[in-house]
């Protein structure tokens, strides 16, 4: 495990690619006669300066490896406690560093991410962390000649883990990323989500997929892809980043966009939030009893409503009194996307979803859902 971790409420962690960088210099290292540095310090694009043991090591005349097991610290991290190992072999004069894909890693095979079709899923970051990182310890090690070298990263057991990541609806297959901008990773990391949505949103684009469908959870997300029949690539995990997903369109805009979610979440959206999540955002229930009393709610049904612990509560209510709240509520969730994508000509509909899976609500009139 890494030592020098950086502190905080929550524990941060090391991203992939910076034990991929590790894993690496250890084994050039070693390569280069020097013997395997353990722990093994890297450099990270903003300084930090952390320290990896080693958990594998292997030398013989043709290779030299050595891994290191990731900790992401507190967060929810699917590839926390992986092993990352790398493989390190000379190439032919010339060659440069030529990155490969070993057991766990994938390989990219649609367009629309940052390295080109064919090629093995390492990011260009952490290729440069790698790069700096080797430099680095030629200079130490006194290595003479050019780095004419074949990185090899794996991920034992990769390929399972990357069933619960977004590699397959990104067209990425046999395994993980290799990830990582800073190197660190912070716990619950609302920039790394939203990196996700763009790059999902790219993929979509690049592989000509005119409409998609942003869902805050997997029942939302079954819903919307199966009243549209939309192809696993134009789906959006968009989570609580509704804002962050509207916004990137507005920049790189598709010809249309569904947005599904439960009743809660779009409440928020149509009161004018972009971060649904819970902590960020809260329901205004006083606001949401006002939008129902202009719909026809009595006093005492908004009365109700603006008292109400929960919108799951506030929904019943309306229910219980055949207003139709959620229709008004996808009306101004989608006004308030719109406002979001701007001029961007982007189509945008609203689709709320109940816990059950059922429709409630739609903007798009071809759903003809009930009130």
């Amino acid at each position: 495990m890494a030592r020098n971790r950086p502190t905080g409420e929550l524990r941060s962690g090391w991203t992939t690619g910076a034990c991929a960088a590790a894993a690496a210099k250890a084994a050039f290292c070693a390569l280069a006669g020097a013997g395997f540095p353990d722990p093994v310090r890297i450099r990270l694009p903003k300084g930090e300066l952390p320290d990896f043991a080693l958990s594998e090591r292997a030398l013989n005349d043709a290779a030299a490896s050595a891994a290191v097991v990731k900790d992401a610290g507190d967060d929810p991290d699917v590839t926390h406690g992986a092993t990352v190992r790398a493989t390190v072999r000379r190439a032919a004069p010339g060659a440069g560093l030529v990155f490969t894909a070993g057991e766990g890693v994938g390989t990219v095979t649609k367009p629309g991410l940052p390295i080109a079709v064919g090629e093995p899923a390492i990011n260009p970051r952490p290729r440069e962390i790698i790069e700096t990182n080797l430099r680095e310890a030629a200079d130490a090690v006194e290595w003479t000649g050019p780095l004419d070298l074949e990185i090899e990263i794996a991920i034992p057991g990769g390929e399972a883990l990357a069933q619960k990541t977004w590699n397959p609806r990104l067209g990425i297959v046999g395994g993980l990323s290799v990830l990582g901008t800073t190197g660190v990773v912070h716990p619950f990391s609302c920039s790394a989500w939203i990196h996700s949505i763009h790059r999902g949103i790219d993929v979509a684009r690049a592989n000509g997929f005119g409409h998609v469908a942003g869902s805050t959870g997997s029942t939302s997300e079954g819903v919307v892809q199966r009243l549209y029949d939309l192809p696993l690539e134009a789906l959006i995990d968009m989570g609580d980043f509704a804002g962050g997903m509207l916004k990137y369109l507005r920049r790189h805009p598709v010809s249309r966009v569904t947005v599904a979610g439960g009743f809660a979440k779009l409440v928020k959206l149509a009161q004018g939030a972009g971060d649904l999540h819970s902590a960020r955002a809260q329901v205004d229930f006083d606001k949401l009893a006002r939008t129902a009393a202009r719909i026809g709610a009595d006093a005492e049904l908004a009365a109700a409503i603006a008292g109400a612990n929960t919108a799951a509560e506030a929904l019943a209510l309306a229910q219980a009194a055949d207003l139709p709240l959620p229709r008004t509520i996808a009306a101004q969730a989608r006004e308030t996307g719109r406002a979001m994508l701007g001029d961007s000509g982007v189509r945008l509909d609203v689709l709320i979803v109940d816990r059950a899976g059922a429709p409630l609500a739609a903007t798009d009139p071809d759903l003809r859902i009930p009130a």
